[in-house]
């Protein structure tokens, strides 16, 4: 028996109350553990209430659970490729040098436009917006930092661009993902997404545009002094260092997965922190008592996967170039298969379905169902804690309604990645969501207000729904 929508809503309601008690008695430090035992909570009374109301046996959430975990086995790799990697372009000089020419080179009245653009044009050649943001998000965050610019700002038009680029992209997981779940032919869904994406993604351009004019040039002068000099005299700034990304590139053209990607990315700023950066890498290894080549060892082996500290003479420009290597992801990982583990039961007990059936149940319109659809994705964003369940799920629950209603299937799929995709950089415990504010360091509700992107995207559908633009019905499946 399928619970009660009121009953479904209690877990939720036990969760957001958690969060919310998490959030004011840890504040910044809410991701370190209280989130996570707030996910568990929350797991325990859906299953509690689950076993003891309904009799789901354990049985039904041990396998989903299982079956759950076993899917975001592939992410945890990532993730600790992108710690191996973060800490491996910092101290072989490639975001130092990046960072050097590119406080140069980039004006503050343009920094976030541009750098809203250069995510976008990557992230669309590379198909992943976390790649795009653990590489050259990176860079472009500490270039705004020298310039004086919001760190809020620039993360939300780094994003937007990012994810963007992922959204267009045929090599995407996720444009994959809901173009083969709902039956739409790849490039037809891309061409449909066009007419809401495009719009969304001016209007941020434009946004970020106007903002950056607002920003002056003259008091940052003494600020970038000081990044240069700081970064020159510590680390060899040489352009031989851009070798690295300039190989990514390529290896991103060559449409390789994004593991395998990142990993040879780690390993090849590796190779180049031994040539260029040596000095550095026996400050990190911090051991008079070992030779030069065990030193270089152990240094190279602490910068993949432990905290590293620089010291470059000016204390806010040290923060900038700390990195957390793989350890600085366990948190992320933790709160990852805490939220994986919450979602699950919400599967497993019905609960999820019972909720969804209720948003259906008020559609009456072209304007409703679109509007419902977007919600659920948010809703299963906030509840899964996973954009890829969120994206066959939400295609799963309407694509019977959209086909008895006559609606194109290209509609599903574009609404479904509207939502779903681009909403889950939004939610603190979802693994986009802390994924990014790890690896950028900006916490997810400090970003948030500024994914312009991110959040006209979803609104952009709504809007196209309600004018009926390029929204066709076909004959209905049950008047067949």
């Amino acid at each position: 028996m399928r619970p009660h929508p009121l009953v479904a809503a209690i877990p939720l309601v036990v969760l957001i109350g958690l969060l919310a008690a998490v959030i004011t008695l840890f504040g910044s430090d809410s991701l370190s553990g209280g989130s996570q035992v707030a996910l568990i909570m929350g797991m325990a009374v859906c299953i509690g209430i689950s076993m003891i109301c309904y009799h789901v046996p354990w049985k039904a959430f041990e396998q989903q659970m299982t079956k759950t975990l076993g899917g975001v086995a592939v992410t945890v790799l990532i993730l600790l490729a992108v710690g191996m990697l973060s800490g491996s372009w910092m101290i072989s000089g490639v975001v130092p040098t990046l960072i050097y020419y590119g406080v140069q080179l980039l004006s503050p009245q343009f920094l976030l436009v541009s750098a809203c653009v250069i995510c976008a044009l990557v992230s669309l050649l590379s198909g992943s917006s976390w790649t795009t943001i653990a590489t050259i998000g990176v860079a472009l965050l500490a270039i705004s930092h020298a310039l004086g610019i919001s760190e809020a700002w620039a993360a939300g038009a780094i994003i937007s661009g990012a994810y963007f680029g992922d959204k267009m992209s045929p090599l995407s997981d996720t444009t994959i993902l809901a173009s083969s779940t709902t039956g739409v032919d790849l490039f037809t869904h891309i061409r449909y997404m066009m007419l809401t994406t495009t719009p969304a993604f001016l209007l941020t351009l434009i946004i970020f545009l106007a903002m950056g004019l607002g920003q002056g040039s003259g008091a940052q002068s003494l600020h970038v002094a000081q990044y240069t000099q700081g970064l020159a005299s510590t680390f060899h700034i040489s352009l031989w260092t851009l070798v690295v990304p300039l190989l990514t590139a390529l290896l991103i053209a060559r449409r390789m997965p994004s593991l395998i990607v990142l990993f040879l990315s780690a390993l090849m700023a590796g190779i180049m922190a031994l040539v260029l950066q040596p000095h550095i890498l026996m400050q990190v290894a911090d051991d008079a008592s070992l030779s030069n080549v065990a030193a270089l060892t152990k240094g190279l082996a602490v910068t993949f996967y432990g905290a590293t500290a620089v010291d470059t003479g000016y204390a806010e420009l040290n923060d900038l170039v700390s990195t957390g290597g793989m350890t600085g992801m366990l948190n992320t990982i933790w709160l990852i298969l805490c939220a994986m583990c919450f979602g699950a039961a919400m599967v497993a007990s019905g609960m999820i379905e019972s909720i969804t059936r209720v948003v259906i149940s008020w559609v009456r319109s072209r304007l409703g169902l679109v509007s419902s659809t977007v919600s659920t994705g948010l809703f299963l964003n906030i509840t899964t804690g996973d954009q890829f369940i969120s994206i066959v799920l939400t295609a799963n629950m309407f694509q019977n309604v959209y086909e008895q209603q006559g609606y194109e299937p290209r509609l599903l799929s574009r609404t479904a990645e509207d939502s779903a995709t681009v909403t889950s950089v939004l939610v603190p415990w979802n693994t986009c969501g802390m994924t990014q504010s790890t690896v950028l360091g900006v916490p997810t509700i400090v970003y948030l207000p500024y994914c312009f992107f991110n959040i006209l995207s979803p609104l952009m559908t709504i809007l196209i729904a309600a004018i009926g633009w390029k929204i066709r019905r076909v004959k209905p499946k049950d008047a067949a």
